[in-house]
């Protein structure tokens, strides 16, 4: 005899088979949400460490750019104390120059001349004075090329005036400074050597 199954077998197993699809469409949203979550954690700490590593190196900026301000500053009080100091220098070096220069103006002006004012500026000197004739003038810029102090005597003008209800030339000249020469310590220094 033939025995006939009615049982429904293939609604069964159709019933078997949507069972295992749900589990594993549970399993795989299970698994994906914990790959989703170690991967957000993960980034989460990326970030985190990336933003205090961030925040480290901002604080290490701002210290760095006070401590630029800072160097900056000191090296305007530098360059400041440094201009003061050649000043001074120049000033200790140049206090005597006047002195010397009316010493050998002194000793370089010839008889007939009267110098009336002396002005320098830097090592230009401008003369202004009388003279009894032109040949005195010519005499005094001769003195002054010939001096170890002065050099390049040159000139402005020679004319004609009254001074003491005399009949005078009034004459405008400009002279040089010899920096080496109107130091002291080296005309000290070569008179030492001439003396060898």
């Amino acid at each position: 005899m033939i025995r006939i199954n009615l049982l429904p077998h293939r609604e069964e197993a159709r019933k078997h088979r949507r069972q295992q699809f749900y589990s594993m469409l549970g399993l795989v949203a299970l698994l994906g949400g914990v790959v989703w979550f170690v991967g957000h954690i993960s980034i989460g700490q990326r970030i985190e460490s990336q933003e205090s590593s961030n925040d480290f190196v901002k604080r290490e900026i701002a210290v760095l750019d006070k401590e630029i301000a800072e160097i900056k500053r000191l090296q305007e009080q530098t360059q400041a104390l440094l201009a003061r100091k050649q000043v001074i220098e120049s000033l200790q070096s140049n206090r005597a120059e006047t002195v010397h220069i009316f010493n050998e103006l002194g000793k370089q002006v010839p008889e007939g001349v009267v110098i009336r004012s002396v002005k320098q500026n830097g090592v230009r000197i401008n003369l202004l004075g009388y003279a009894q004739s032109n040949a005195r003038v010519s005499q005094l810029m001769r003195n002054l090329d010939a001096s170890p102090i002065f050099e390049k005597p040159e000139l402005v003008e020679i004319k004609a005036a009254d001074f003491n209800r005399r009949r005078v030339g009034d004459f405008n000249l400009f002279v040089s400074i010899e920096k080496a020469a109107a130091d002291p310590t080296d005309q000290k220094a070569s008179g030492k050597e001439q003396k060898k």
